[in-house]
């Protein structure tokens, strides 16, 4: 590769009478965790890099923003496996950034509280505790619950290794080493989980987490969920400053290897060239402004990606047909809470709170995607997350921020998908009244909590799709069913020479799984493998401290919190005089 020296700015805004005449080796459009990922790994290998955000802050789902001095992350609520030598710290240490990263670890006890009914059942930060919490539970089926778990640690620990398998010894050895994933493979999470467990409820609780990948039992992929309950298994770690603070690390790194991120900066198209074989180019901006490159990289969804920036008209019609086959995961309506309420006093801690009614998971789900989502009284479906609790630097000494979550078809809200703001008077009260059932949902999990509200504000599907620009509001990117999933999903590379694709609909979702997908489109860039480009450098190592308990501390620590505090006091008092 050749060294690029040429100097550029972490984040810029570009005018429309600003001139760019260089070309780039690379343009990745969208800056979530998977485009920048791609960035660090090309630009760290000498390529002359840009990303193209079309929002006013990068990060994607992973950005964090402010209401009335108050932050709030969209998109990270959780990751898993954090601890040295695991795959999310190895993401991080290999990609340079650890060093700038600080977690929270969530209650160890709980870091998952299921709420189901009238059931309580809290996961705790260890496999075999939580089989022997489960089991002391539900007695009868404690060799089940044994069976059932291991099964869901082997599959995933399987699916793991077939990006690594290569010669000769592990394609003779691959059918033993990942014979659980064969046996189970192509099952969905309801069929496997009804072979082992009869108790509704035991069910009920280990399917909890079907709302990491937003999808009901009978649809999703089993695999799929293994991977998602194993990421887990070791508990839930929170990133100090929220998402915005893992995507400042991502940004500065990229920054640090001579590459650029634009925010504000819209993708009209993708540009071509040639008759049958087309080739990218590069892309023309919202403004009319064209910039070229050897190769586009697109870490938007495949409709996002194909229709609206290639256009079907450029596409073959095998591509064509798989788009109108495809299927977009769910999307949300999202309660963003400050209140001056005491929660701990009112139980509540650094874990998460999954809110259910005693009913079957995919009843639920259909229920929750039904088209008439103003006829019940409240969401019962929630998934609520303390954000000051899980980042104690966040808590001003008064206010607490949460976030509430309940997944909805994007159906009722295709009519107000073309407004603009000024928003209509219909938009606002529909959004008024889901605020209403939002809030009673959350009542139901948090007794008390809605007479202590500071400020309340309500995403919808129509805020997901103007900020992050994704198909129908999708929070996942392609649906997680079988038929979306490994060798179905869509590829790294197109079927366009020279475009590229990464993040949630290509290899995996979520934090982790958007930023390795990042790093796997970099490895086919540069034709090596996802590993050579993630060595471990002993140095790096992310700082881990316990949410609930402060004891061990150090000092810098501490007076990052106090001074939170005492700014806020401050604040108070400066308004109590004015």
């Amino acid at each position: 590769m050749n060294t690029i020296n040429h100097t550029s700015k972490s984040f810029s805004n570009q005018t429309k009478n600003d001139v760019v005449s260089e070309e780039y080796d690379t343009i990745i459009i969208g800056s979530g965790a998977g485009g920048l990922a791609t960035a660090i790994c090309l630009s760290r290998a000498g390529q002359k890099v840009l990303v193209l955000e079309q929002h006013d802050v990068p990060g994607g789902w992973c950005h964090s923003f402010y209401l009335n001095g108050h932050r709030f992350t969209p998109g990270v609520h959780y990751v898993g496996l954090m601890g040295k030598g695991e795959s999310t710290s190895d993401l991080y240490r290999g990609l340079g950034i650890a060093n700038d990263l600080v977690f929270f670890r969530m209650n160890p006890d709980g870091y998952e509280h299921c709420r189901i009914g009238d059931e309580h059942f809290d996961f705790p930060s260890d496999f075999d505790e939580l089989v022997e919490r489960l089991s002391k539970r539900f007695p009868k089926e404690r060799k089940q619950i044994t069976k059932y778990l291991t099964l869901v640690r082997n599959v995933s620990t399987q699916l793991q290794l077939l990006p690594k398998m290569s010669g000769f010894w592990d394609n003779v050895t691959i059918p033993y080493r990942t014979r659980h994933m064969g046996k189970f493979g192509l099952f969905s999470l309801r069929t496997v989980i009804n072979w082992h467990i009869k108790n509704p409820l035991l069910k009920n609780i280990l399917n909890v987490q079907c709302g990491d990948h937003g999808l009901q039992p009978r649809k999703a992929s089993f695999p799929l969920h293994c991977a998602v309950m194993d990421h887990y298994f070791k508990g839930g770690f929170y990133p100090m400053g929220g998402g915005g603070a893992l995507i400042k690390s991502m940004t500065n790194a990229i920054k640090k290897n001579k590459g650029e991120v634009r925010t504000s900066q819209k993708v009209n198209k993708i540009l071509l060239k040639g008759q049958n074989k087309k080739q990218a180019i590069g892309v023309e901006l919202e403004n009319g402004q064209q910039l070229f490159a050897k190769r586009i990289v697109s870490n938007a969804d495949p409709g996002i990606t194909f229709l609206n920036l290639v256009g079907k008209e450029n596409l073959s019609k095998k591509l064509n047909k798989k788009l109108n086959r495809t299927k977009y995961s769910c999307t949300s309506l999202m309660l963003f809470l400050t209140v001056d309420m005491d929660l701990r006093a009112a139980g509540v801690d650094s874990g998460n709170i999954w809110s259910m009614p005693d009913m079957d998971a995919d009843d639920l789900y259909d229920k929750m995607m039904a088209t008439d989502i103003s006829s019940e009284e409240a969401f019962e479906g929630l998934f609520i997350s303390c954000t000051t609790l899980k980042d104690p630097t966040g808590y001003d000494g008064k206010h607490h921020t949460l976030e509430a979550i309940t997944y909805i078809d994007y159906k009722p809200f295709e009519k107000f998908s073309k407004e603009k703001d000024p928003r209509s008077p219909e938009y606002l009260a529909f959004k008024a009244l889901l605020t209403q059932k939002m809030m009673k949902g959350v009542e139901k999990a948090i007794p008390g909590i809605s007479d202590h509200i500071v400020h309340q504000e309500l995403g919808t599907p129509v805020t997901n799709k103007y900020y992050i620009n994704t198909t129908r509001g999708n929070v996942y990117g392609t649906e997680k069913s079988l038929k979306h999933i490994g060798p179905f999903a869509f590829k790294v590379k197109s079927e366009i020479d020279g475009l590229y694709m990464c993040g949630a609909s290509i290899l995996s979702h979520g934090v982790a799984g958007a930023g390795y997908s990042g790093v796997n489109t970099a490895a086919a860039i540069l034709g090596c493998k996802q590993d050579d480009l993630l060595q471990l450098d002993e140095s790096q190592e992310v700082r881990i401290f316990n949410a609930d308990n402060d004891s061990d501390y150090p000092q810098w620590l501490q007076q990052k919190i106090a001074l939170k505090k005492q700014r806020s006091v401050s604040n108070h008092n400066k308004e109590s005089l004015s």
